[in-house]
């Protein structure tokens, strides 16, 4: 049985069950934008003053918690990892002696990273990815310079899945 089955609640990398660890990236940002219209909505009410400010910034925070628990159940970590079992072999970057238990912890990556840094692009993070890839990169035969173009398919999967659910260029990518 994969790693990932029946475990959509699992942090792909500590495996910690508890918050979803995509609700927890998507809802921060969500959050904070929600808390900021909230809260810049009460102190334009003059009645409301600082006590509205906190009230709205709370409220936004938890609305957008909850939205981003939304778009986490979009994003389950054990369909991600089949898909691109289902679909690896047909990508260009793929040789043709590796096997998925070495490009599967590269798009599991990608998918943590997606993420983890949020509103942040790819080649903007590309650095600290491939120095952590070493510690995360598990059985994978896969040095960064070949296990990067798999991270950075699965980061623009979730990231265009995410963005379908929250309009804005949020990766930057164009799209």
């Amino acid at each position: 049985m994969d790693r990932f089955d029946n475990d959509k609640n699992r942090d792909s990398a500590t495996r910690a069950t508890g918050g979803h660890p995509i609700g927890t990236g998507v809802g921060a940002v969500a959050g904070g934008v929600a808390g900021a219209a909230a809260a810049g909505a009460a102190a334009g009410t003059i009645a409301a003053g600082p006590v509205g400010t906190a009230v709205g910034a709370v409220v936004g925070a938890v609305a957008g918690g909850l939205l981003g628990h939304g778009i986490a159940e979009m994003i389950d970590p054990a369909a991600e990892d089949a898909y691109w079992r289902d679909n690896y072999s047909s990508r260009p970057y793929v040789g043709s002696d590796a096997s998925y238990d070495d490009y599967g912890p590269a798009y599991r990556y990608g998918v943590d990273a997606a993420t983890k840094y949020r509103g942040r692009s790819f080649d903007d993070v590309d650095a600290e990815l491939g120095s952590n890839w070493p510690s995360t990169r598990g059985t994978s035969r896969l040095e960064w310079d070949r296990a990067k173009h798999a991270a950075r398919d699965s980061w623009q999967r979730v990231s265009d899945t995410i963005e379908r659910a929250i309009p804005g260029d949020s990766d930057r990518d164009g799209k």
